[in-house]
């Protein structure tokens, strides 16, 4: 499992990821595993992934593919590059997607946090993009991520970086699927 968490603070925009992979009640911590990072660079973007560990991969080599649609400024621009993807996971990568008898359409099977100049996203499992204004998390431990970053964010000693750290501390020290050591990056935010 994984717990991902960004931030929005202070002109500049941080994500975070725990390091610990979880298959049924076995884990595989970072001490272990060579490649458990969950965030990684498309261009001047960060993308942390939630979902199965393969999505990892998979997003990886389609967005290191040459002439990819992959634009991350605004959410319509979020939508689209995951459209696009969307195809492309069911064609090339054999995508189960699979949905339940309410939802209206298919899911991805994954969720993503997004940090860039631009700000901080979210790409829900049905392709929903949502921009967030301070902090947002994903993945098993995303309710006490959330929570550490609702009572740190007003402190104005605290950094995005450091709130978006410290969230996933939190959930590593309480959620029994996120891990320590903690990933994580910044950048800063361009005037609008």
């Amino acid at each position: 499992m994984t717990t991902i968490a960004v931030v929005r603070k202070n002109g500049y925009a941080a994500i975070a990821a725990d390091t610990m992979t979880k298959w049924g009640s076995g884990k595989e911590t970072a001490e272990y595993i060579v490649n458990h990072g969950k965030i990684f660079k498309v261009a001047d973007t960060y993308l942390g992934v939630t979902g199965n560990a393969t999505f990892q991969a998979i997003l990886r080599d389609y967005f290191a593919r040459p002439r990819v649609y992959s634009r991350f400024e605004t959410p319509i621009e979020i939508f689209k590059t995951w459209q696009k993807l969307h195809s492309v996971l069911k064609q090339d990568y054999y995508l189960v997607a699979g949905h339940g008898e309410d939802d209206a359409i298919e899911s991805s099977r994954m969720d993503v946090l997004i940090a860039n100049a631009r700000g901080i996203f979210g790409v829900a499992a049905h392709r929903t993009v949502q921009e967030f204004a301070k902090f947002y998390a994903f993945g098993s431990g995303g309710d006490i991520a959330l929570g550490v970053m609702y009572a740190m964010y007003d402190d104005p000693k605290r950094s995005a970086e450091d709130i978006a750290r410290r969230a996933i501390e939190g959930a590593a020290e309480f959620d029994d699927s996120t891990g320590v050591p903690v990933i994580s990056h910044a950048v800063k935010l361009r005037r609008a």
